[in-house]
C-alpha cells in the first residue's frame, strides 16, 4: 500500500495531468500546424500546448473531432494552395487524442486534394475531395479506422470548404476559383444546384436555425447571405475588408468574420445583418470556431503562429495561445 505522503504526490500529479485538466474543461482545442506538419492539441484551461502530433510529413489545413473527443481526423492535402500548382495529397489520418498519436491512415489511391473534413449530426465524416469534384463520405462505427461509404458530387471544381446544416439535410461547399456554392442533398447523396455568386468565394458556414448559408467574397469587401429555402443569394454584408472564415455562435446571435487584411475579426448582428462591432487579432485571422458552451471564441493566426482567445461577453481577446507554424484548422475535441 502507498503511504500518506506518497498518495498525496500521485494525487496532485494526477490533478495537474493534461487527462485531469481536459476533463476540468470539458474538452481540448485541436489546431493544424499547417506549416509543421502537425497536429497541436491545446489544453484551453492554461492555453498551454500538450502536444504536436506529426502527421506524416505532408501538410493537412483543417481539422474534425469525433462527437466523443476521442479522435481526430486530418486530410493531408499536400503544399500547394487551392487552385495552384503543388502536391495533390490522397491521404486522411486518424490520431488517437489521448495517446497523441496516428492509429490509422485512409488512402484514396490517387490524388484528389482532400481538405475540410466535418463530422455531421448523422454521425457519418463528410470530407472535401477537390480533385474529384466530390464531397467524400466515410463511416464511423469504428471510429479509429474510418470507412469511405460513398461520396456526393460538387458540379465543380475546387470545392474546398463544407458547411452542414445543422439539421443534416444538406451541405454547402465553397467552390474557390468559380466563385459559387454547391448545395448538397446529404440523404439521397446528390447535387442540388449551383449557386453563383462571385469571381472568388472562400469559407463557409450555415445559421444555428439553418436559414442562412454564408461564404466570403473574395473581390470585395461583403459576405454573401444564402437563402437556404430558395437556394439563391439573398443579400450580401458590407465588410471592413474582404472576409475569410466565419461561424455562429451557439446562441445564434452573432457571426464572427476573419478580416485577414486588418488583423481583425467582425461581429455581425445576425438580426440587423449588419457589422456591429470588430476586433483587433494577432496576423492573418483565418479560421474561427465558438465553444459549444457560447463562452468563447478561438481564432487561428497563420503568420503570427498564435490563436486568438475572444471572451463573448466582454468581446475582448483575452489571451493569445501560441501554437506551431501558421496555425490554420480548428476543431473542439469534447471531453470523453
Amino acid at each position: 500500500m502507498l503511504n500518506r505522503p506518497l498518495k498525496q504526490i500521485v494525487a496532485i500529479l494526477l490533478l495537474f495531468s493534461p487527462f485531469a485538466l481536459e476533463a476540468q474543461n470539458h474538452g481540448l482545442l485541436l489546431v493544424a500546424e499547417k506549416g509543421a506538419q502537425s497536429l497541436a492539441i491545446i489544453d484551453p484551461a492554461t492555453g498551454h500546448l500538450l502536444a504536436s502530433v506529426p502527421e506524416g510529413g505532408i501538410t493537412g489545413h483543417e481539422v474534425a473531432a469525433s462527437k466523443d473527443g476521442r479522435y481526430a481526423y486530418v486530410p493531408i492535402y499536400g503544399n500547394s494552395g487551392v487552385g495552384k500548382p503543388g502536391t495533390d495529397g490522397s491521404t486522411m489520418v486518424t490520431i488517437d487524442i489521448p495517446s497523441r498519436k496516428v492509429v490509422s491512415t485512409f488512402d484514396f489511391h490517387h490524388g484528389v486534394r482532400p481538405h475540410c473534413p466535418v463530422v455531421g449530426p448523422d454521425g457519418l465524416l463528410y470530407v472535401t475531395t477537390e480533385l474529384d469534384k466530390t464531397v467524400s463520405i466515410f463511416d464511423l462505427k469504428d471510429p479509429a479506422a474510418p470507412k469511405l461509404i460513398g461520396a456526393i458530387p460538387t458540379g465543380s471544381v475546387e470545392s474546398h470548404l463544407l458547411a452542414l446544416s445543422h439539421n443534416g439535410r444538406f451541405g454547402y461547399t465553397a467552390n474557390v476559383g468559380p466563385g459559387t456554392v454547391s448545395v448538397l442533398d446529404l440523404k439521397a447523396r446528390k447535387l442540388v444546384t449551383v449557386i453563383p455568386l462571385s469571381k472568388e468565394v472562400q469559407r463557409m458556414s450555415v445559421s444555428m436555425d439553418d436559414k442562412y448559408a454564408f461564404t466570403s467574397d473574395q473581390t470585395k469587401p461583403q459576405l454573401a447571405v444564402i437563402d437556404t429555402a430558395t437556394n439563391q443569394l439573398k443579400s450580401w454584408i458590407p465588410l471592413p475588408s474582404s472576409g475569410y472564415g466565419t461561424a455562429p455562435t451557439p446562441d445564434g446571435r452573432w457571426l464572427i468574420v476573419c478580416i485577414i487584411a486588418q488583423n481583425k475579426v467582425a461581429v455581425i448582428d445576425l438580426q440587423s445583418m449588419k457589422v456591429v462591432k470588430t476586433i483587433d487579432v494577432p496576423a492573418s485571422p483565418q479560421e474561427v470556431i465558438v465553444r459549444p458552451d457560447n463562452a468563447v471564441a478561438y481564432v487561428s493566426c497563420d503568420q503570427s503562429n498564435q490563436v486568438a482567445e475572444i471572451d463573448l461577453k466582454t468581446w475582448t481577446v483575452t489571451r493569445r495561445i501560441f501554437t506551431g507554424k501558421l496555425a490554420d484548422g480548428l476543431a473542439w475535441a469534447p471531453a470523453k
